[in-house]
């Protein structure tokens, strides 16, 4: 392998194989995985966020996994600061990294830049999450359609956030992302993902919330809480924890906060390939193709590279 080699990025909804692929190139290639994936910084919640096995991580190094307790914050700027030093010291040690996980923000942060905007304002802040959501949705509908398609309706950080940035500059904070986007790649990468057809993502999505819990996700979510006391703002946000701890505190039944999480889990894939499908660099891979043609193909393509 050359020096310095190019990073291969895998990317793809929740439940798509990404993961599998990753750890089948990486053994492939010798290369270790760097893991762009905000709830898997978080330490104790594994069957949750699909979180690579001990087996796993002793076959092949894993980087950005287990960073903070689940009663942290974590945020993006301090993944981007931490992924660059991996980036920097496998570069320095001639090391091919597989860049994989499923949060689209970390990407673009990772690979364009973060995009900072005005500061918080706590008075308009205050005044917004006062509102119901559904006010929210329609204003930003109205004022910046274009991030309205992005975000979800029930999404109130991100609403708040948007129309607070309208509120400081006059500008949708859509026109700002735009401008964000068009610098160089702070790192280059081949770029690859996993398309399936949406029923049968959907399957696979259900079929593994239902192996989650049979792996013991609910007795997971309650160890949490009894070491923890409660998830942080941020580590809350991963897909089924709430509604698990929902179950625990009385609020809900098993079988409809399992539902909920499909639901959410499914949501959650298709607002992922929103953002994915935006990057005309990513090269589309058929995700219902077996293994060894998936790897014999992205080989292939690297190969008509050089």
């Amino acid at each position: 392998m050359a020096e310095n080699p190019r990073m291969i990025v895998i990317l793809g909804p929740t439940a798509s194989g990404k993961s599998a692929l990753a750890m089948s190139l990486a053994e492939k290639w010798g290369a270790e995985i760097l893991s762009v994936d905000s709830m898997q910084v978080y330490r104790g919640m594994d069957i949750g966020t699909a979180k690579p096995t001990v087996s796993e991580r002793r076959r092949v190094r894993h980087h950005l996994i287990d960073l903070v307790d689940p009663n942290e914050s974590f945020a993006v700027s301090e993944f981007v600061t931490r992924a660059d030093a991996v980036i920097a010291d496998a570069a320095q040690r001639g090391v091919r990294l597989i860049v994989t996980g499923g949060t689209p923000l970390y990407y673009k942060a990772l690979f364009e830049g973060l995009f900072e905007g005005p500061g918080a304002d706590v008075e308009i802040r205050t005044r917004l999450n006062e509102q119901p959501l559904e006010q929210l949705y329609d204003r930003l509908t109205r004022i910046d359609p274009e991030s309205a398609s992005r975000i979800h309706r029930n999404d109130r950080k991100r609403l708040v956030r948007a129309l607070e940035v309208f509120e400081l500059t006059g500008r949708p904070i859509s026109s700002f992302q735009s401008d964000w986007s068009r610098g160089q790649m702070r790192h280059q990468a081949d770029w690859y993902g996993l398309m399936w057809e949406k029923d049968e993502l959907n399957r696979r999505i259900n079929l593994r919330v239902k192996q989650m819990i049979e792996s013991g996700w609910l007795d997971e979510t309650r160890d949490l809480l009894q070491r923890f006391g409660q998830l942080s703002k941020t580590a809350s946000e991963a897909t089924g924890y709430q509604e698990l701890i929902d179950v625990l505190t009385g609020k809900a039944s098993l079988d409809d906060a399992v539902e909920q999480i499909k639901i959410a889990t499914r949501q959650l894939a298709r607002r992922q390939m929103k953002w994915f499908r935006r990057w005309s660099q990513v090269r589309w891979l058929n995700g219902n193709d077996p293994l060894p043609m998936l790897l014999d193909s992205i080989q292939e393509q690297i190969k008509e590279r050089l």
